[in-house]
Formats: structure tokens, sequence, C-alpha cells
């Protein structure tokens, strides 16, 4: 395919366009923008038009999400997750990374589909696990570990619930329905046939919902959880006041941006393999 480098430069313009909305609306820090900006100027630059509008997808439905009954879910799981509302570069790194890589050498050796579905999965992962994260804490029922089906507090890593599970499926749908009609619409545009690739919406659900479910499950046997001197656990390593938490179980390094690494690669192989079955 190529280095198309004005689109380069049109991915840069519109990454810091809205890295730049979402610091200023409080959904990222600094860092965050900065990380922004490198994965959405690789992904729309060397991946095109659809793997661009994919990752704005993600990137605009988890800063919506993030704010909304945010006094609620601050009540109710704050104290859990290991960071705030506002994403840093760490973040956004883990969650677009992969992403940016993937278009960089979907660009270099010549648009292989293969590379486009692990792309899908992986997009479709990190929207379906941030949509569960985001919507399942909300739930009026108490979520179950996926490992025994015991019930814990909200926002308790490897909890889920029906409402968190049919958002996570919902999110990764999101993604398929973007890059399905980006490229039928693209190919209008452009005069061609239209050619729908039908594989791509089950593969972005299962991707996505897989994807989500492994992150459950890492979270509720490897991810490095720790525990606030009144006995609560948490994914935070020190509490607000700076006093260290107690490591209780997991591996350490595996922090919750890796579980979210290693989950949104899983979702790009179940993907993949979609593909190699319909596509």
């Amino acid at each position: 395919m190529g280095v198309d480098v004005s689109q380069i430069g049109l991915g840069l313009l519109l990454s810091t366009a809205i890295g730049g909305l979402a610091y200023w609306r409080q959904s990222l820090t600094m860092g965050g923008w900065a990380g922004a900006i490198l994965t959405g100027t690789a992904t729309m630059g060397f991946g095109g038009w659809a793997w661009g509008l994919a990752l704005i997808a993600f990137f605009v439905s988890s800063s919506a999400l993030s704010h909304y009954k945010e006094r609620i879910k601050e009540q109710r799981a704050a104290e859990k997750f290991a960071k705030g509302g506002r994403r840093d570069l760490a973040q956004a790194l883990a969650n677009g990374g992969i992403g940016a890589l993937l278009a960089l050498l979907y660009a270099l050796l010549g648009g292989p589909p293969v590379l486009l579905a692990l792309f899908l999965g992986v997009m479709a992962t990190v929207t379906a696990d941030t949509w569960a994260t985001e919507l399942g804490v909300l739930s009026p029922h108490r979520p179950r570990l996926i490992t025994t089906g015991k019930p814990v507090d909200p926002g308790t890593s490897g909890g889920i619930s029906l409402l968190g599970t049919t958002a996570s499926a919902l999110g990764g749908l999101l993604i398929g329905l973007v890059m399905f009609l980006s490229f039928g619409i693209g190919q209008t545009l452009a005069a061609q046939p239209v050619m729908w690739q039908w594989w791509i919406l089950p593969a972005a659900v299962l991707g996505g919902l897989g994807g989500s479910l492994a992150d459950s499950l890492m979270g509720a046997t490897v991810q490095a959880i720790y525990r606030y001197p009144n006995g609560k656990e948490t994914e935070k390593t020190v509490g607000k006041d700076g006093t260290p938490n107690t490591f209780v179980r997991g591996w350490r390094w595996m922090t919750n941006d890796m579980v979210n690494l290693i989950s949104s690669l899983v979702g790009g192989l179940i993907a993949m393999l979609v593909f190699l079955l319909l596509g």
C-alpha cells in the first residue's frame, strides 16, 4: 500500500484536535494527550480512514462513558481502580499502541487482510472492555467473580455482570459497524464496486467479547491486587495519602495496563480466527 504523507498529516491534525478537546474535558492527562497524538497519527496515517475512525469511535465513546453518572461510579468503585477517569500516557499506549503498530505493519507489508482482522479485534476489545467497566459498575446487581461465581463488590477485578457483558458485546459491535460501513462508503465514494465484508461484524463482536472476558479472567487470577489498611482490595499500589498498600495476590508486574494490552491481543487473535473461517 505504501505510505501516504498527506494522510499522516491529516492523522496528526485530527488526533491533536480530538486529544486536545479530551484534555480540555479532563478525559486525558497531558501525557494521555501525547499518547493520543502518537497512536492516532500512526493509526490513521498508515491504516487509513477506516482504521482511524475505529480509533476515534473507541476514544470518543469511552471518554463520554467515563463522564456518564460519574458521581455514582466514584462512590461505588473509585477506590478499586488503579487510575482515575483521566487516561494517562501508559493507558493511551496500552489501548492504542498495538493498533498503531499494526497500522504501520499494514502499510509496510502491502495491506494483508489478516492484519486488518487483528486490528479489528484489538480495537473491539479495548472498546468492549472500557464499556463493560464504565457501565457494568452501574449494574443494580452485584457482579460475580468470573472464576467462582462468588458475588463481589462493584469494580472488583475479575467481576462480571449481565449489564457489563452486554455493554462489552455492544462496544465490540460499534467498532465492527464503524469499520464495516467505512469500507463500504469508501468504495462508493471512489466509484468502486461495493464489496461488503460481512465477516467484520461477527469478528468484532466475538473478538471484543472474548478479549474482554480474558481481561476479567486475568483480573481474577494473575493481576496484581493490593489491600488498603482497612482491608479493602484495590489495584492501587498506594493510597491517596501516599501510604503503600499491601500486596495480596497475582503477579506484581501484571498491572492493569498490562492486562489491557494482553487481553487486546487475545481479542485480536479471536477476530483473526473468525476472518480465516469466514473471510
